[in-house]
């Protein structure tokens, strides 16, 4: 009898989840919010493609949203404590100074990653669906009233309201639980913001996979070893490897295509090097998995990249 509250209260997330899952009357103001983000991100000109893979994280090989929200979970988390610390009763007056004094500044840095942590989750959250796009939705808005809470009480310890400003404080951290929440769903269940380029190719031997006639300009799927790979032609009489899938959101990449030297997502338009498999142009961060490819009498072998020593650096 003891375990049905702890049960009831496992399941509470889980059904939040599914509640909000399933509120279609979001989709029309995320989508008119995408629009805004596009015409935004678009008015950007030729600066479109660097902004874009700042706040993608492509300089970083992965989103830069969850290191943000550490950053502001962490600055947010100290500001509740210190605060905490200054309001204990028969502590030295200097001590409460110092611990209300530090708890604004810690404060402070929790506003300025939280602005950067919606900036570039918001980035992120524009090419999701469904379900994940209306619990992305309610997250970033759960968040925003946080901000806003720590925004006015930033402004209500400079004028002097302690005691309010800790209470603005103490509200909105406990509003920054359950919005983490709801991105940590995001991230561990649907997997966004994860590499989803799938198993990579371990063989060392060189397998043949396909005739070279069978390639018609774009990726061809093929298996190895139980893993999937696209194999498409690059240059006059070269062929490339790939993972199958795109880091992104597991987008089939056999449907992309190549265009001048870049391999092309099918769903939401990253651009991966042909030569390299790196990240062009975002959303993708992570690289697309990359293999040795060859033609032989005709015939594509691929093998998987050569894995160090352990004596190697």
């Amino acid at each position: 009898m003891a375990d049905r509250p702890a049960a009831r209260f496992r399941k509470l997330g889980p059904r939040a989840l599914a509640a909000i899952g399933r509120q279609q009357w979001l989709d029309r103001p995320s989508y008119r919010l995408e629009h805004l983000l596009s015409f935004a991100f678009n008015g950007l000109g030729r600066s479109r493609n660097t902004v874009m893979n700042a706040l993608n994280g492509v300089w970083l090989g992965h989103p830069v949203h969850p290191p943000l929200a550490s950053l502001t979970s962490g600055a947010l988390g100290t500001t509740v404590a210190l605060d905490a610390l200054s309001v204990l009763p028969g502590r030295p007056a200097h001590e409460l100074v110092d611990a209300s004094r530090f708890a604004g500044r810690a404060l402070g840095v929790g506003i300025l990653a939280s602005i950067g942590s919606a900036v570039t989750g918001v980035s992120d959250w524009q090419h999701t669906h469904q379900e994940d796009r209306r619990v992305g939705l309610v997250h970033g808005v759960v968040n925003l009233v946080a901000t806003g809470l720590y925004a006015q009480s930033w402004w209500d310890r400079r004028r002097g309201l302690h005691r309010r400003g800790i209470a603005l404080s103490a509200l909105g951290y406990l509003i920054t639980v359950g919005g983490s929440y709801l991105g940590g769903a995001l991230v561990f269940e649907s997997g966004i913001g994860i590499d989803q380029s799938g198993r990579r190719l371990r063989t060392q031997e060189w397998t043949p996979v396909l005739d070279a006639g069978s390639l018609n300009g774009k990726p061809v799927r093929v298996e190895v070893d139980g893993v999937g790979l696209v194999v498409c032609q690059t240059k006059p009489g070269e062929v490339s490897a790939y993972g199958e899938f795109c880091p992104h959101l597991a987008a089939p990449m056999a449907d992309g295509w190549v265009d001048r030297g870049r391999l092309v997502c099918p769903w939401h338009g990253s651009w991966f090097s042909t030569e390299s498999g790196e990240v062009v142009r975002g959303p993708a961060a992570a690289p697309l998995p990359c293999y040795q490819a060859r033609l032989v009498n005709g015939v594509v072998e691929v093998r998987g990249e050569a894995q160090p020593s352990l004596g190697e650096a």
